[in-house]
């Protein structure tokens, strides 16, 4: 039962992080110019536009995933680097704003409303996982979104940080070229070696193969660094204690 509870709350939380996302970045777009995501019917918060059947799945069971990339035109911008920069960057600011906003929910749904009334839970078996499936998509959509925000910046096409990089430097750079040719196989490359990693873990009795998971990496300082900010203001908050990184 908890598995299946931590599965349904993954799913709801990648609604809450791909549509937005996705949103986001057609949104910043028609403002700078470019209607081809209004035009296509992508400029909606309805997640039925935006999910990739596979893509969703995935990242609900295993925490890595993708959704629909909203079509995008930059010749259309009024200022070209302007206008991709900011495009390229909206999708993960909204998840990092979702997710400042998600963690506190999560807080009080755990700390002050499940634990400090456990007995009452515990003879309402039902409504016991009703509430554990909210406070667990709450964090799944802190914990997810803080994810997505880090790997999405990775300098890798078709990634939006390779649009970063893109909007600030011309085609004939050479390390744009790199990345733009060959971005796509380094992802592929990083994925299964994470996989592979995950599986010696699991399977292998090698926990020394996790400081070789690259993009373990990435969500350690997605978790610690990047959404040090969020925990530690908000458990100030709440009188809590002050994780350490």
């Amino acid at each position: 039962m908890s598995e299946l509870i931590e599965i349904v709350a993954g799913l709801i939380a990648v609604i809450f992080i791909f549509a937005p996302h996705e949103f986001a970045h057609g949104f910043i777009a028609y403002k700078c110019g470019d209607p081809t995501a209004k035009m296509q019917g992508r400029l909606t918060l309805n997640p039925v536009k935006h999910l990739d059947p596979a893509g969703f799945i995935l990242c609900a069971v295993a925490g890595f995933g993708w959704a629909k990339p909203v079509p995008v035109n930059p010749n259309n911008f009024r200022k070209y680097r302007k206008g991709l920069f900011c495009t390229a960057i909206a999708g993960v600011v909204t998840n990092y704003i979702i997710a400042f906003i998600a963690y506190p929910l999560y807080l009080v749904i755990f700390n002050y409303l499940y634990y400090a009334n456990i007995d009452f839970f515990y003879a309402n078996e039902w409504l016991s996982v009703i509430v554990k499936i909210i406070y667990y998509a709450f964090f799944y959509i802190y914990a997810y979104g803080l994810g997505i925000v880090v790997f999405n910046l990775l300098p890798l096409y078709p990634l939006d940080g390779f649009r970063v990089v893109e909007s600030c430097t011309r085609e004939v750079n050479p390390v744009r070229r790199f990345l733009r040719n060959y971005g796509m196989y380094i992802l592929i490359v990083l994925v299964i070696e994470s996989f592979l990693c995950d599986m010696l873990v699991k399977y292998a009795g090698l926990p020394l193969a996790s400081y070789f998971d690259i993009l373990g990496w990435v969500g350690w300082f997605a978790q610690n660094i990047l959404g040090f900010p969020i925990t530690a203001f908000w458990n100030w908050i709440f009188g809590l204690p002050i994780p350490f990184i």
